[in-house]
């Protein structure tokens, strides 16, 4: 009896172990394939590309947005329209972020950028840990940053590679993948429109 007891012991154990294996596995098949996909992109394979994104300047005065957000699968799962309002002073953007959300929630974000060198910036804001860091070439601008996001009660640091692509003098899309311990947990597509 007792050598049966060990023996489903045993057995149990090993399945666990198994089990955790493969779920550990595919954490990190996920990680890699996210890391790896991430890496094929970077702002200089941009730098000989028009029209040329200086973002002090498309941000300065209003902008009008529009976006999604989708869930890791694809699904919408809101909707926003937006006004951004930037002041450039020759050093820092200060840009006034109001979004309203479809389901009835407003979000504002006062975020303070400023001008490294020609290609590099960094930026602060009231929900954002540390600072946001950005590259900007050609049409195109990346900014990396880690986000406090409310959710169900809780706040959970959410880490965003958002990239900016300006279009033409008005226009620009913006793309944001959001991860939380390297694994996608959602997108955000953004349409800007500058007044």
């Amino acid at each position: 009896m007792i050598n049966l007891f060990y023996s489903i012991i045993s057995y149990g154990i090993i399945i666990f172990t198994g089990l955790v294996g493969l779920f550990l596995l595919i954490i990190l098949i996920l990680f890699l394939n996210d890391t790896l996909i991430n890496q094929n992109m970077k702002p200089e394979d941009f730098k000989d590309q028009k029209p040329r994104l200086i973002i002090e300047d498309y941000l300065s005065g209003k902008v009008k947005a529009w976006g999604i957000l989708q869930n890791r699968s694809g699904k919408v799962i809101r909707q926003f329209s937006a006004v951004l309002e930037g002041r450039w002073d020759g050093k820092q953007l200060i840009l006034d972020e109001k979004f309203n959300w479809s389901d009835g929630e407003i979000q504002t974000r006062q975020w303070q950028i400023n001008k490294i060198d020609e290609h590099n910036y960094e930026g602060t804001a009231g929900d954002v840990i540390g600072k946001a860091k950005g590259y900007s070439y050609g049409p195109a601008f990346k900014f990396e940053y880690v986000l406090i996001v409310p959710v169900k009660g809780r706040e959970i640091k959410i880490t965003f590679d958002d990239w900016i692509f300006k279009q033409d003098e008005k226009v620009a899309i913006n793309r944001a993948k959001m991860t939380k311990f390297g694994i996608k947990v959602a997108e955000l597509t953004v349409m800007f429109e500058k007044d």
